[in-house]
């Protein structure tokens, strides 16, 4: 007999996908999406349709293992837990006697979004004293722009998108990043809105576009300042919204704008003069223009400042007062499930260090006050997201580096470890979710007994508490115990909210004030195009890092995969069809190329070989790679970051992934 639970995409997507989940005999064997989520209303991206196979792959670590061999070989025996646990304390306590408690490095990032399994860990190392990390590789300097312009703000509402008349996607490959917001897009073309595309090449994304415009790497910032320029000298910008709700228009005009001639921008950017004053007019002259700002744009050296700049433009045409205007970054919903509750930074006997997780093939290799002696490395596979790979191994590869892997799956990070324990799926631990997409929350429960002996995060670091001898109570609580203290006391936003239906597994939209897009949280209470909080004050263009390589390198998402999650599904991992590089028809013929040959693709940091893919929807000067790979699935230990920088963007010390070039020659 069978019986239909509600759970959570665990994923690192703004979606956060409602799920029903039939279970049978203690197994998942049908995943459908849940037709009662006010959002993704009961579909599902092609990654998700089948995560029952994911939970039961064959390929599930199930037992704590120990390595034999070399790092990097994949040699391990099989321990039981209580042997590993006193292996860990045992050399933790070497270390922190030796070099102190912050020589151990604690590493995650999005492999679950539930808040208690990817927070608590915090907790942990803070009463232990270990070096913090600060989480930055995604899209921190994107938040950062938002809040230059908007504080704290509230995001609109995704369903206001079907009420707009013009919506441009601006870096935004929604097909593969944020598939559901295509239910608004599809009815606000039914209702006859255009929909444009802003992106650096032709993604999937483009087949729901009435246009698409190409614009040079890096240099979006430069196309936004040319619009609004465009817009004041035309006399498409709402004059009584900006006097009332906008601050320092005029200096923004004078002191910004005037240098931003189409003229100017078309140099920049590559599009050419009559496309950007389309653009212009139509953005200036729509009823209730939307902007979906996605996350790409913010991964150059000038990524907050481009946030920034973009984020001004619904501001000069009044948008924000316009039933289906107005602009998505992501949506924040933090002071609703207040998660310092679970971080607990009152656990912090003093500061410690902190180290950004894009530097972490530096940190590894350079650090020596005190070094990194251990690396604690949970939902996170660094080897294969983290700049700089080349790096990140030689570190990892340290005889006196003591690794441990919390993992579902043998990852290549996995490989170096010296010990490798095994994980929960979402479906065999409890959480609540929020999402950056919408305005829902959820609360899950264990469905299924944990595969193997996997153990979720939560009950491994009770583990290490209870070895270390750490007494505090809160280490004694279950995860359900530590949700209910996300819940109370209840939030403001959590007042009117039926817990009852959230603690069934039902999702629950957060309710927002019916004047909520206009109630602007800033210092001024204003739209703030002139900031005095920041550096500069104005938004500007800066250019990005850039190099004297020949080609800008895009790293694109797949519909396949997400970062490097879902590469342990071999039928997803059989449709990305190997590693390829994308590269223009005019750029193959100057370089004497042809489709499907091997090429190389190099900078300083190393390089990567590829199979080359010739398609005219990639612009002249830039080659795209989509979607990360596992290296056993390609057939090479070097993959795409081996060539990205660590350099940091210029606020918020996000990662800079798609700020760089190379030079591509054959193999």
């Amino acid at each position: 007999m069978s019986t239909v639970r509600h759970s959570v995409c665990p994923y690192d997507c703004p979606d956060t996908c409602g799920l029903l989940v039939e279970i049978e005999n203690g197994r998942a064997v049908k995943i459908q999406g849940d037709p009662a989520h006010p959002f993704t209303r009961g579909t599902l991206c092609a990654k998700m349709a089948h995560y029952e196979q994911i939970v039961q792959a064959p390929g599930r670590l199930t037992r704590p293992l120990m390595r034999t061999g070399q790092k990097g070989s994949g040699q391990f025996v099989s321990i039981s837990w209580d042997e590993a646990i006193e292996y860990i304390i045992q050399r933790w306590l070497e270390i922190i006697k030796k070099h102190g408690a912050e020589a151990i490095l604690p590493y995650s990032f999005a492999g679950t979004m539930g808040l208690v399994q990817r927070n608590c860990g915090d907790a942990f190392f803070h009463k232990m004293g270990a070096t913090r990390l600060l989480r930055t590789i995604c899209s921190s300097a994107k938040g950062y722009g938002w809040k230059a312009v908007m504080g704290e703000t509230l995001a609109p509402k995704p369903d206001e998108i079907k009420k707009s008349d013009c919506i441009i996607l601006w870096g935004t490959n929604t097909l593969a990043t944020n598939v559901h917001l295509t239910h608004e897009l599809k009815e606000a073309k039914r209702r006859g809105a255009r929909i444009f595309l802003i992106e650096t090449y032709e993604t999937p994304t483009a087949k729901i576009a009435d246009r698409v415009i190409l614009t040079r790497s890096g240099s979006d910032g430069a196309l936004a300042l040319g619009m609004m320029q465009y817009m004041v000298e035309a006399g498409l910008i709402d004059k009584n919204f900006i006097e009332q709700y906008v601050s320092g228009f005029d200096q923004f005009k004078d002191q910004v704008l005037s240098d931003y001639s189409l003229e100017r921008v078309s140099l920049i950017t590559g599009i050419a003069v009559n496309e950007l004053e389309s653009l212009a007019r139509q953005y200036g002259e729509a009823r209730a223009p939307f902007i979906v700002v996605g996350s790409g744009l913010s991964r150059y050296g000038n990524g907050a400042m481009t946030v920034r700049t973009i984020t001004c433009l619904p501001a000069l045409v009044g948008a924000w007062a316009k039933p289906g205007g107005g602009l998505l970054t992501s949506i924040a919903t933090g002071s609703a499930l207040p998660v310092n509750r679970i971080t607990r930074e009152d656990f912090l006997s003093k500061p410690t260090r902190i180290i950004n997780m894009n530097k972490l093939g530096s940190v590894l290799n350079e650090v020596n006050h005190p070094p990194v002696m251990s690396l604690y490395v949970y939902h996170s596979n660094p080897v294969v997201i983290a700049p700089d790979q080349s790096k990140v191994v030689k570190g990892l590869q340290r005889e006196d580096l003591f690794t441990i892997v919390h993992e579902r799956f043998m990852t290549d990070t996995a490989l170096y470890a010296d010990l490798v324990l095994p994980a929960t799926t979402s479906l065999e631990h409890p959480d609540i979710y929020r999402s950056y997409g919408h305005y829902c929350i959820q609360r899950t429960q264990a469905l299924i007994p944990p595969v193997g002996q996997a153990k979720s995060n939560w009950e491994v670091f009770q583990l290490l508490a209870k070895g270390l001898g750490l007494t505090e109570t809160y280490f004694s609580l279950s995860a359900d115990e530590l949700i209910d203290q996300l819940l109370d006391p209840p939030s403001s936003w959590l007042t009117d909210v039926d817990l009852s239906d959230l603690h069934e597994g039902k999702p629950i939209e957060l309710p927002l004030q019916a004047d909520y897009k206009m109630n602007f949280k800033t210092t001024s209470g204003k739209i703030e195009l002139y900031n005095p909080k920041e550096v500069e004050k104005l938004p500007r263009y800066l250019e990005p890092y850039g190099g004297e390589e020949a080609y800008w390198l895009i790293s694109s998402p797949s519909i396949y995969s997400l970062n490097s999650s879902f590469n342990e599904l071999e039928a997803l991992v059989k449709k990305k069809k190997g590693s390829y590089l994308l590269m223009n028809p005019d750029d193959a013929v100057d370089k004497g190329f042809i489709d499907e040959q091997e090429v190389i693709a190099s900078n300083e940091r190393g390089q990567v070989s590829f199979r080359l893919k010739v398609t005219p929807k990639i612009p002249r000067g830039a080659v795209v790679i989509e979607g990360l790979s596992w290296g056993k699935d390609v057939g090479k230990e070097n993959l795409v970051n081996v060539l990205t920088s660590q350099r940091l963007t210029d606020q918020a010390e996000a990662s800079t992934l798609y700020d760089v070039k190379v030079d591509v020659r054959p193999a």
